[in-house]
């Protein structure tokens, strides 16, 4: 379980990923963080690339299995511009109970390989290895300072998930698990329904098992229900509650009512319109920071399937929930959520072509002329 606290990530670098070369993301002490940029930028594989520490911590840690097409995340082609000479790399920083966590992970592509190969792997807390990996030698630390441990591992197998953690304050299961919670959304509401079959706290991207994962709030956290209510009856006035009511021997199904005057009108979860069911999603997030965070949500574009007028509203409700813990990342071509950040939160992402690498820019470093909207509608912000 993520303890309360300041976590945040620190630092997010990558590079030969994508179009991310030498990328380094800096967020240090910022808990709410806009990313803009125009289409082709980079916004998608900074996702991608979060996502690929989620799944592994989810324990996925096959090569082949993460490069399944079905469910990609990464592979061979992956490499920038092809450029499978030089390997593909990933650092994370992130502060948990206030030491700082820093994981590294490597990939190459020998000549004749159709998979990635782990080519270097690395844990380390305030500067101490935890354990560090090149190739197939994996070398964990010991309680004594003097010895450490040392296997061979299938070189198309990270490491993390596999390795035997001693403790729930073991440094290996606070990462692992930080990393499995993290909330990474591009919802699609279509996919979000009320049947729920089983709980579970490992949200999927697109929000498809949504109502799991609302079961497994409730129950283990009943407390929830309370800031659940609190913020769904300041969007939709007239909800009178939502209940999760058996639908079968193992599953559920959720019902909205919405009450006006003396009538009562029952509505399916499914039947909620996209954004509705957006509303349900966010207050779920706010919940589930609240009892069982610190939380680390990336949310590409959460303001896709609302009004402009509840656009504002919804932003600075996400914001403010994460300055009592947490961080959340966003991104946006939405003006009215532009305007909700400063030039001290904002990140810019710019691309000259598909031939070069994303660069990227705190908005204060930039200085537009004029309004910030104004500027990015007219295609004259460049870095």
């Amino acid at each position: 379980m993520v303890m309360k606290g300041f976590d945040m990530i620190q630092r997010f670098y990558v590079h030969n990923f994508r179009g991310l070369d030498n990328f380094e993301l800096n967020t240090k002490g910022i808990q709410s963080v806009l990313l803009i940029g125009k289409n082709g930028t980079g916004k998608t594989s900074i996702v991608r690339a979060l996502e690929l520490l989620q799944r592994i911590a989810r324990g996925t840690n096959r090569m082949r299995d993460l490069a399944e097409r079905q469910d990609y995340v990464i592979g061979p082609k992956d490499f920038t511009r092809g450029r499978n000479d030089i390997p593909m790399r990933f650092e994370i920083e992130v502060l948990l109970e206030k030491k700082l966590f820093k994981y590294v992970l490597a990939f190459d592509l020998p000549v004749n390989f159709k998979d990635l190969r782990v080519v270097e792997e690395e844990l380390s807390v305030d500067d101490k290895i935890i354990y560090s990996r090149q190739i197939a030698q994996v070398s964990l630390q010991t309680t004594n300072p003097k010895r450490e441990t040392k296997f061979s591992m299938d070189w198309h197998l990270v490491a993390l998930p596999v390795i035997q953690e001693q403790s729930s304050t073991d440094p290996i299961h606070q990462i692992r698990t930080w990393f499995a919670q993290m909330i990474i959304l591009a919802p699609i509401p279509s996919k979000m329904t009320g049947e729920s079959n089983d709980e579970t706290f490992d949200l999927k991207k697109d929000g498809g098992n949504f109502a799991e994962w609302f079961s497994g709030l409730l129950s283990r956290y009943p407390a929830a229900y309370t800031h659940l209510e609190k913020y769904l009856h300041d969007v939709l006035p007239d909800m009178m509650d939502f209940i999760n009511t058996p639908s079968g021997p193992n599953s559920k199904n959720m019902l909205v009512r919405f009450e006006r005057k003396d009538a009562i009108l029952t509505v399916d979860f499914n039947d909620l319109s996209d954004g509705e069911k957006c509303f349900f999603l966010c207050a779920v997030i706010l919940a589930a920071n609240k009892v069982y965070g610190p939380l680390f949500c990336f949310w590409d574009e959460p303001d896709n399937y609302l009004s402009l007028s509840e656009v504002g509203n919804f932003i600075v409700t996400l914001r403010n929930s994460f300055r009592a813990g947490g961080q959340i990342i966003i991104t946006s071509h939405n003006p009215e959520t532009i305007r909700r950040f400063s030039n001290e939160n904002t990140f810019v992402l710019d691309r000259k072509s598909h031939l070069e690498p994303t660069i990227i820019r705190l908005l204060r470093d930039v200085a537009p002329q004029g309004d910030l909207v104004d500027t990015l509608i007219r295609g004259d912000l460049e870095l």
